[in-house]
């Protein structure tokens, strides 16, 4: 249909604004890719360095309290970023700085109380894991500060300053770790990641000019409660179900199971990578969307996510096709059970992609409790197929299990879409407040 213009209009005028909307929002995108390309590379760093300098047991108790930190990082984004970038993308400027002190205070002040109990709970435990979570606990506040920049920016539509703060963190983490190395302990390390990370964390505050209010946490909750609670639960539920399988499985078949899929997951790692870079901007940009062409949402979001499973499958039809020998370069001799699996494991990240679209549009619209019954569905599928499949097919069974339930959850998540419209009309989402 030919859009409609007012008597005397130009049409040619309104191509340069749709082009510049265009370029602005491929602009955004890219930051996005950027920042999770800075992010995931310092990880990757830090991961293998330390792991070369500790060796397998010390690395175990690292990893264990980088587990740890994913998964406070799920309950502080579900609390305080996550109603941001639903509610305060796109806004004007007075009203996102007064969000912004809040949610990041909010951040904050997850940080302090669960890393009071890492600190207790850990000077409760004997050996290096009590040194570790104590390290951990007194590093978080600055660690899931950091990552509140992060998400306030990209709620501006600012993403180059989120970019900007993960590579000075990046930066602050070389003389650290050169400092944690010669020390050589777990604590060491932990302090020295954290440390660097508090230094991005002030930088943030220099960039926004805005200094977190945590005494305004509470009332943020208090605002925020009919998203932010089922946020963490759904936040939750998702790392919660990937932790349960990888159990199970290593229950059902073996260890050695876990390590092939494992292998799988790495093969796909680029374009994993690509979907968290795109994942800290779709929200923000469904909002947007929302606010401005809200019959567009729809369409948007089939763009989105059909666009990640297109890219998935592209990348593991280029995995089927790697010579043997490149993939025993790349994973050595896990390359053998991991290769079986690439099909199965890129199909559920094919479905996982589409169903991010949708996801993207209902956190958009405020449907909180509609994303939160699909992501509890989508996770007990998820658990269910993928110990199913092994139970019944060993290692092959459980990643074509997680390939079906993947696929259905994303179904789920469209369904609801699609009726989600009809209840926002009915019950519209608060307007946003700037104090």
């Amino acid at each position: 249909m030919t859009p409609m213009t007012t008597e005397g209009e130009n049409p040619r005028k309104t191509a340069p604004a749709a082009g510049s909307a265009r370029r602005a929002l491929v602009g955004r995108l890219s930051w996005g890719l950027a920042d999770q390309a800075a992010s995931s590379v310092s990880n990757f760093v830090v991961g293998v360095y330390v792991a070369r300098s500790l060796g397998v047991t010390a690395f175990g108790v690292f990893s264990l309290a980088w587990v740890t930190y994913g998964v406070v990082l799920n309950i502080s984004r579900g609390l305080a970023t996550d109603p941001l970038v639903v509610r305060f993308s796109g806004v004007p400027d007075a009203s996102w700085r007064g969000a912004v002190a809040r949610s990041t205070g909010t951040a904050l002040g997850v940080g302090t109380a669960i890393g009071a109990v890492c600190l207790v709970a850990g000077l409760g435990v004997g050996g290096r894991v009590r040194l570790a979570f104590a390290a951990l606990g007194v590093m978080l506040p600055g660690l899931l500060l950091q990552d509140a920049w992060r998400f306030s920016f990209f709620a501006a539509g600012t993403g180059r300053k989120a970019f900007v703060n993960d590579v000075v963190w990046g930066v602050a983490l070389v003389p650290a770790m050169v400092v944690a190395a010669r020390v050589g302990s777990v604590a060491a390390f932990l302090l020295a990641w954290g440390a660097s990370a508090t230094v991005a964390a002030g930088y943030g505050c220099l960039q926004s000019g805005i200094r977190p209010r945590m005494t305004e946490a509470r009332g943020w909750l208090r605002e925020q409660r009919d998203l932010g609670y089922r946020y963490l639960v759904e936040n939750v539920s998702l790392s919660g179900a990937s932790q349960l399988r990888a159990y199970g499985l290593g229950a059902i078949v073996g260890v050695g199971a876990v390590g092939a899929v494992r292998g799988a997951e790495l093969l796909l790692g680029p374009f994993l990578a690509v979907l968290m870079g795109l994942s800290l901007v779709t929200v923000p940009e469904a909002a947007r969307v929302l606010r401005q062409a809200p019959h567009r949402l729809s369409t948007f979001c089939l763009l989105l996510g059909g666009g990640q499973a297109a890219g998935a499958l592209l990348w593991g039809s280029a995995l089927l096709l790697m010579p043997g020998r490149l993939g025993e370069l790349v994973l050595g001799g896990v390359w053998h059970s991991a290769s079986e699996l690439i099909m199965p494991v890129t199909l559920g990240v094919a479905g996982a992609g589409l169903g991010t679209g949708a996801a993207a549009g209902l956190r958009a619209l405020g449907a909180a409790r509609r994303s939160l019954r699909c992501q509890l569905f989508a996770s007990a599928c998820y658990v269910g197929g993928g110990l199913g499949g092994a139970a019944v097919a060993g290692t092959v069974g459980s990643a074509w299990g997680v390939a079906t339930a993947t696929v259905c959850g994303s179904a789920v998540w469209w369904l609801q879409l699609r009726s989600a419209p009809r209840e926002r009309h009915q019950n519209p989402i608060p307007e946003v407040r700037t104090s």
